[in-house]
């Protein structure tokens, strides 16, 4: 005979709302103390659940919670991600302006963009959300949600901090270091210069997603252009304020150092993937990025961030007669993290 907590899961699809409501709030706790409980008949507790995300809004947001959970196993993340009407479903609540749960919403998203499959973001076609977006692509119009609803002006019920961290998962694939350095149609924008002026943003979690999704971007050298470009991106005035010390700026300035240190050290991995070339190493002198870096090793005490100012200071100090066509421009750059390394690969778990 079934126990009592698998006769609670079956009660998922009960026709009665009352009893599906009980059933998943009764559930949340047991979607990380007992995920196996919500694997049973193939999957079919993962599968009510995604239907549930459509029901009444008290509902929806549990069982979004379970599956944000849930979404950490492998074979749970694959019936989720590569689920195309299940990620229409996430869509249009994204994008909707109205929607009460659209940051649980986001942080399923972030845990499902750990999935390969969910790169089709940039190509994947839909109708144009009315207030949000002029583009039928995806990928603009969570863009488009991500700048447009930092402060609540888009929906009063969310911030949309967590697509950072689907940005940062993107970012990871070629073809998604090229959609954020390349100018889209609908705007013609370069994603990635929406992005930076986040970098000091009242979110950690939003600056630590753009944080990582620059750095990622930055491992394509072909994008170096684009980024140090003032006329394009403009990176370096936007990552090189978060890390500066507090004897560049007056004292009423200095605060805008950030706290944290995970994310001064994933700017300064920026900066040294950014020495790759010439133009970057010129570009980065020419802008005394050598004192700010200094004081950065002077005044953050973490062991990290300060190893990562002394790559960067090495690189800067060399003549360009030792960088050998720039090859040898990030010495011991095996020490940076690569794309698919990120702070961000924690999946997100609520309680």
């Amino acid at each position: 005979m079934p126990s009592e907590l698998e006769e609670l899961v079956e009660f998922l699809h009960h026709g009665n709302t009352q009893i599906r409501q009980i059933a998943c709030e009764n559930l949340v706790g047991f979607s990380t103390a007992q995920p196996e409980l919500f694997k049973r008949h193939q999957l079919l507790p993962v599968r009510d659940l995604k239907l549930l995300v459509r029901d009444y809004t008290p509902i929806a947001k549990n069982a979004l919670t379970i599956l944000i959970n849930l979404s950490a196993d492998g074979e749970v993340l694959a019936t989720l991600a590569e689920d195309d009407d299940f990620l229409e479903t996430l869509l249009a609540k994204a994008t909707n302006v109205k929607e009460p749960n659209v940051d649980d919403v986001l942080m399923l998203f972030a845990n499902l963009a750990k999935s390969d499959t969910m790169k089709r973001l940039l190509t994947l076609k839909r109708r144009v959300p009315e207030g949000v977006s002029t583009s039928t692509n995806a990928m603009d119009q969570l863009m488009d949600c991500f700048v447009k609803g930092a402060e609540g002006s888009l929906n009063k019920n969310a911030n949309y901090d967590y697509l950072s961290y689907l940005f940062a998962d993107i970012s990871k694939s070629e073809e998604g270091r090229a959609y954020f350095t390349t100018k889209q149609d609908y705007d013609n924008i370069v994603p990635a210069s929406k992005l930076i002026v986040f970098t000091e943003h009242k979110s950690t979690i939003r600056r630590k997603g753009v944080a990582s999704t620059l750095k990622n971007v930055a491992f394509d050298v072909s994008f170096h252009s684009t980024l140090l470009s003032e006329d394009e991106t403009n990176l370096l005035p936007y990552i090189l304020l978060p890390i500066t010390g507090p004897e560049e700026f007056a004292e009423e300035e200095a605060l805008e150092i950030d706290s944290d240190t995970k994310i001064i050290a994933t700017h300064l991995d920026t900066l040294l993937l950014l020495t790759t070339t010439r133009e970057g190493r010129e570009k980065m002198r020419a802008v005394q990025v050598y004192p700010i870096v200094r004081e950065c090793h002077l005044h953050v005490d973490d062991d990290e961030v300060r190893e990562a100012c002394d790559r960067l200071v090495q690189v800067l100090k060399r003549d360009e007669d030792d960088q050998e066509n720039g090859a040898q421009a990030i010495e011991g750059a095996d020490t940076v993290p690569h794309p698919e390394v990120n702070e961000d690969e924690k999946v997100v778990e609520l309680f």
